[in-house]
């Protein structure tokens, strides 16, 4: 007999999102004009509910629909017993490289994805409902570390969504500046501080990320310089997705430790030795640091990056990594003299709360984390979203997650996803309205063929 235990999960609902885009550009290629999401529903039976957010993708809600049962039944205090017998009984996909995103190959994002992580956070947020505390208080062996969590202004090369017969969300009235740069094209430096200062003004971000991977090394690197000089005290980051060989990695970083903060994935592998190799050597030429989230998403592959000293900061993606997986990460960075971060996709509002109370329970001095969420802004499915204001999100004083979702918002959301002819992410359909036959290369910049 169950004798004062915490609830019990009556239903499990798996419900796939579309929302809209804009076209952005990187290493892969083209955002198409619509992005997938999948949401997981839990109802327990006190009738709170709790929420989680996950990547898209047809693979990803097979597998979260064969967690079903090992969900439904369960005590909500039993989440990790839930996600070990997920583990062990739930789907799998089959047919994983074990490359992971060494390459930036899109196919492999559904293996490095742990889809138990949408699960892990839905029942963390009925437990935080039930003791009355926010998920960053249940997390790690510290609890919550910070009220407030630093986040960087994602800035992205935009391709003209005109050029393509595709159906890009194009506004026609605009709140503020931020509204209309974000659709349109941006392939110059000037370009990309416009866009800078319009985020800076919305979200008061005073650090911020350049997605790179599009045009020529050089050309990347001229923005950087300009974002250095209009905003002169911000931490900036260049991200090109390994697309740069170790050579010209080394030529267009070394000596610019005045204006990087630190250096993403600058290379990739390259004559027969893995990234982790290259890019120790990237660091040991340049003294520049290292960020990852290609070279370092599971335990095994950090092991390797550790031991080759390649990284300085980890992007532990929760949603590569868990919750909690990412929380362990951030306590073993932080003994070992290592900085912690996080990577992100595109996502709405729910993932945007998750990535708010993971940060706020990662120990140390953490990195300022990524979010998509500037360019989704304005498309919640939550009635009370979380909100970027001078850069950060004050966690606000409630149980949980601290969001709550919105059934009418979601099941538009779902109908916008039954309305598209596909539901995994192909950069390469819009990308081939800008050059013809074009197809991903992970060492060619997506403009420079």
């Amino acid at each position: 007999m169950r004798r004062q235990g915490s609830p019990i999960i009556t239903d499990m609902k798996v419900i796939p999102v579309a929302g809209y885009d804009s076209a952005l550009l990187t290493l892969s290629g083209c955002h198409g004009p619509f992005f997938t999401r999948n949401i997981v529903i839990l109802e327990d039976e006190t009738g709170n509910k709790g929420i989680g957010e996950i990547h898209g993708g047809e693979d990803i809600t097979r597998m979260l629909e064969s967690y079903r049962p090992f969900v439904v039944g369960q005590e909500i205090a039993n989440y990790r017993g839930c996600l070990t017998a997920i583990r062990s009984g739930g789907l799998s996909v089959k047919g994983d490289s074990g490359e992971g995103l060494q390459g930036l190959n899109l196919a492999n994002l559904k293996f490095v994805v742990q889809a138990e992580a949408a699960v892990e956070c839905a029942m963390m947020d009925l437990l935080g409902k039930f003791v009355n505390q926010p998920i960053a208080a249940l997390l790690g062996d510290g609890g919550q570390q910070r009220t407030e969590v630093p986040f960087l202004g994602y800035l992205f090369y935009i391709a003209d969504s005109e050029k393509m017969n595709m159906p890009y969300l194009r506004e026609t009235q605009w709140k503020d500046e931020w509204d209309r740069v974000r659709r349109m094209e941006t392939l110059t430096p000037e370009g990309i501080v416009s866009q800078a200062k319009a985020a800076h003004r919305r979200y008061g971000f005073t650090n911020f990320k350049l997605k790179g991977g599009v045009l020529s090394g050089d050309e990347e690197m001229e923005a950087i310089q300009a974002l250095h000089e209009a905003f002169p005290e911000a931490r900036i980051n260049l991200d090109p997705n390994g697309a740069w060989s170790l050579e010209e990695a080394i030529r267009l970083c070394k000596g610019k430790h005045d204006i990087l903060a630190y250096i993403e994935d600058p290379c990739g592998p390259e004559a027969g030795f893995s990234s982790r190799e290259i890019m120790a050597e990237f660091k040991d030429a340049t003294g520049l640091p290292v960020a990852t989230n290609m070279i370092a998403t599971n335990w095994r592959q950090f092991h390797h990056a550790a031991a080759l000293r390649a990284v300085d900061i980890v992007l532990a993606d929760p949603h590569f990594w868990t919750l909690n997986g990412s929380i362990r990460m951030a306590y073993l960075l932080k003994d070992w003299g290592l900085t912690w971060g996080s990577h992100s996709n595109n996502h709405f509002d729910i993932t945007l709360a998750a990535f708010a109370q993971v940060a706020a329970a990662a120990p140390g001095n953490i990195s300022p984390i990524d979010t998509h969420y500037i360019w989704q802004d304005g498309q919640e499915l939550c009635d009370n979203p979380m909100q970027i204001r001078d850069g950060v999100i004050k966690l606000p004083d409630l149980p949980g997650l601290g969001v709550e979702i919105n059934m009418d918002k979601v099941m538009k959301a779902n109908e916008l996803y039954h309305r598209l002819p596909y539901h995994d992410r192909d950069d390469t359909i819009s990308m081939q309205y800008l050059i013809k036959d074009w197809q991903y290369h992970s060492k060619k910049p997506c403009l420079v063929r």
